[in-house]
């Protein structure tokens, strides 16, 4: 089989999947390079004539050229589930990247806002404009929620229940979020002047938050919000990943939710416990501290 052909049909098995666009944009580019080195550089064109030695060398030159272990993992994984998928088609008899040994990723602690910090980026919005409030409801929806940028741009108004949000994440995943009574209150008042605001357009949309048209608005949107409420407030550092981070570490220490990981990582969103995990090693000491003499064993005996 042609590896072009091979690469197309496997496009189609993904949209069938309903990948995102994201998705589907990063699966196209990394591909596309892939082809390009396979047939310059080592002269394949078909699917079977591909070894992990020729999959070895296109990963050593990704090295060479400066990218970073955690950047080479990403495309490597992009790879792997194309070739699983050929084997899944019975197209190849093993997946070549078995054998091709990727370079470690260093662990980094997942930092997140403080407290301060996104009381002041919330606080930053005034509610006299549309605009303004629109900043306000979105700065307050990631740090209560830890809800994703594409998650946020993506919201319609018929998510929006009385105490619940139905999310969509990546794959086009389900879950539901609740809003806390402070959230609710500020949806509220956005809500209202979001429809004086389309009033005055003359006309509606199904999404929960638009630009100053009134149209959708754009994934740009989201981190420009977050950056114009960091510059107003001196935030270092700032974007939109951050309230995740933040929100997992405010929860799993508020010992009054008593919130176990499992719940986290399904009100996240993450297919992968590990991932949750990361999000809870920038825990402060202190906040452990709290936490840990909280849960004692101890701490129900009289002595």
């Amino acid at each position: 089989m042609f590896l072009e052909d091979a690469f197309e049909e496997y496009k189609y098995y993904c949209l069938a999947r309903n990948f995102t666009d994201k998705t589907m944009k990063n699966k196209h580019q990394e591909y596309k390079q892939l082809k390009k080195y396979l047939t310059k550089k080592r002269s394949i064109t078909k699917l079977e004539q591909i070894t992990h030695h020729d999959l070895k060398a296109y990963v050593y030159q990704k090295q060479k050229s400066g990218l970073q272990p955690q950047s080479i993992v990403s495309m490597a994984k992009q790879i792997i589930a194309f070739f699983n998928w050929c084997v899944k088609e019975e197209y190849l008899m093993a997946n070549p990247m078995d054998k091709v040994t990727l370079p470690k990723v260093p662990k980094k602690t997942k930092q997140g806002f403080t407290e301060d910090e996104v009381y002041r980026m919330i606080r930053c919005w005034s509610d006299k404009s549309y605009l303004e409030m629109r900043g306000k409801t979105m700065v307050a929806m990631m740090a209560d929620l830890g809800l994703r940028a594409m998650e946020v741009r993506g919201m319609t108004v018929d998510d929006i229940r009385d105490t619940t949000i139905l999310i969509r994440g990546k794959g086009n995943k389900e879950r539901v979020v609740f809003a806390s009574h402070q959230l609710k209150r500020i949806l509220v008042k956005y809500e209202r002047i979001r429809k004086q605001f389309l009033k005055s357009k003359g006309y509606d949309d199904p999404h929960y938050f638009l630009n100053y048209k009134g149209d959708p608005i754009t994934h740009a949107t989201v981190h420009n919000i977050v950056k114009e409420a960091a510059d107003r407030t001196g935030v270092k550092d700032a974007h939109p990943h951050k309230f995740r981070h933040f929100y997992s570490t405010e929860v799993v220490s508020n010992t009054k939710a008593n919130m176990d990981i499992y719940s986290l990582s399904r009100l996240l969103g993450h297919a992968d416990i590990s991932t949750t995990q990361r999000y809870l090693q920038s825990l402060t000491d202190e906040k452990l501290k709290v936490k840990a003499n909280s849960s004692s064993p101890l701490s129900k005996f009289r002595f």
